[in-house]
């Protein structure tokens, strides 16, 4: 917490007795920021203190606890409010005085974009500080991208060097696919101008671990591999943990699915676009390699070839690590069915398909498994993680231009959330450490 030393003018308790400021008091006291603040004051030097940093810093966190859309909006509130002055540091006894001007706030915002690696650090530190409360943070994992729409015009219309305009966004562009009721595909696209913000959260406490944020056209595969790096560097211990990583299909790509599990033992869960080439209608197999009679779907489901060219679906059997392997076993034995073709069967009672067959397809985790279909439904965690930042930290309708100011208000945000719920649980209430706004 940037601690600021004030006279008490009532009892601490009214204000520990009021839900929206004792919101703010939580987030203030979990933050890790002292270094931040030391560096920020000592730049300041000998100069004046009309403001503090520590002050203007606490009342930025507090215009995210309060959902205040912009600046002007947090300054009100502040001139009316002295009680929120004086938690977030400002001289209690100049009243509404005290509260900085908006080019103040300006200036501020852009120093802090000076110190990029500080901000980052807090974050690590507050992860670090969770996974000692929560040992099984990122055991499972989920990544997605959202777009952060900008609302101000591409280029400014004022005059020369005006920097009101949007120069740093680009244009960006989703297409989904939604299988109708009659068996057609309908596809919809959706185009933004702005940025997108990428992000690998806990799907188990839906907090993020790491992010980044990129211009709106920036490709969601790579940021798989950057992230990954980032929680490498950043939080080893959260990454040695992982057991599975789930995502939607716009990041199926096989040389994921092989970082994930040669490189870091982590279960890839990733959904599957179709990339065989096949007539219209026609439902393809391929032939597994080392096995005859056997052969498989693009959506990982194993069938059998009797002797007549009638094919079964085979039962999943599990995965064998040491033969890094999935088991199929013959679906007549296993479900003690009838199978008039059995005498002539050219397979045995149970085959093993290496994943190296087709790693997109085939991993640790079978796609025609109950389970691989349970751990796919997490992957919406990620989806209530924006839903937050949306809705509780007011990106929806937000006021920012600029990459890097995008990138260090969405860092302030995750930090709230983070520093939030390791309030909540060092104060017994973790069954609220979701809880933003309440």
């Amino acid at each position: 917490m940037a601690i600021v030393p004030q006279p008490l003018l009532f009892a601490w308790e009214e204000i520990a007795g009021l839900e929206d400021l004792s919101r703010l008091t939580l987030l203030l006291e979990s933050l890790p920021d002292e270094e931040l603040m030391r560096k920020l004051e000592s730049d300041r030097g000998q100069g004046r203190d009309d403001y503090p940093a520590r002050a203007i810093w606490n009342s930025l966190l507090a215009g995210i606890v309060f959902q205040h859309a912009s600046v002007e909006s947090l300054r009100r509130e502040l001139s009316r409010n002295g009680q929120l002055r004086l938690i977030c540091g400002f001289d209690a006894t100049k009243g509404g005085k005290q509260v900085p001007g908006p080019s103040v706030y300006s200036r501020f915002l852009n120093k802090l974009m000076a110190y990029e690696e500080d901000v980052a650090r807090i974050f690590s530190k507050l992860l670090w500080q969770l996974s000692t409360e929560l040992p099984d943070l990122g055991k499972s994992l989920a990544i997605d991208g959202k777009a952060l729409n900008s609302h101000a015009r591409r280029k400014s219309r004022g005059r020369k060097g005006d920097c009101r305009g949007e120069h740093d966004a680009n244009w960006g562009v989703k297409s989904y696919t939604h299988n109708r009721t009659d068996g057609s595909v309908e596809r919809k696209t959706k185009s933004w101008f702005g940025f997108k913000v990428h992000t690998i959260s806990d799907t188990t406490y839906e907090l993020p671990l790491a992010f980044d944020v990129t211009q709106a056209s920036a490709a969601e595969q790579p940021m798989a591999f950057e992230l990954l790096e980032q929680l490498k560097h950043n939080q080893p211990l959260v990454l040695e943990s992982a057991e599975y990583f789930m995502a939607d299909r716009g990041y199926d790509d096989g040389k994921l699915h092989g970082e994930l599990w040669n490189g870091y033992g982590i279960k890839p869960v990733i959904g599957i676009r179709n990339l065989w080439q096949k007539p219209e209608g026609f439902d393809a197999t391929r032939a597994v390699t080392t096995l005859e009679g056997v052969a498989y779907d693009f959506e990982g489901n194993v069938y059998c070839y009797n002797s007549y060219g009638h094919r079964h679906k085979m039962a999943h059997a599990g995965f064998e690590k040491d033969r890094q392997a999935i088991k199929y076993r013959c679906p007549a034995q296993h479900y003690g069915q009838h199978c008039a073709s059995q005498s002539q069967c050219r397979i045995a009672k149970s085959v093993r398909i290496p994943i190296s067959e087709d790693q997109r397809i085939f991993g640790p985790v079978a796609r025609d498994s109950y389970k691989w279909k349970d751990l796919f439904k997490r992957r919406t965690a990620a989806e209530r993680v924006y839903s937050r930042l949306d809705t509780s930290f007011g990106f929806e309708n937000h006021t920012i231009r600029g990459l890097k100011k995008m990138k260090l208000r969405v860092s302030m945000a995750y930090m709230a959330m983070l520093a939030m719920a390791l309030g909540r649980i060092r104060d017994n209430s973790a069954e609220k450490m979701r809880s933003l706004v309440a």
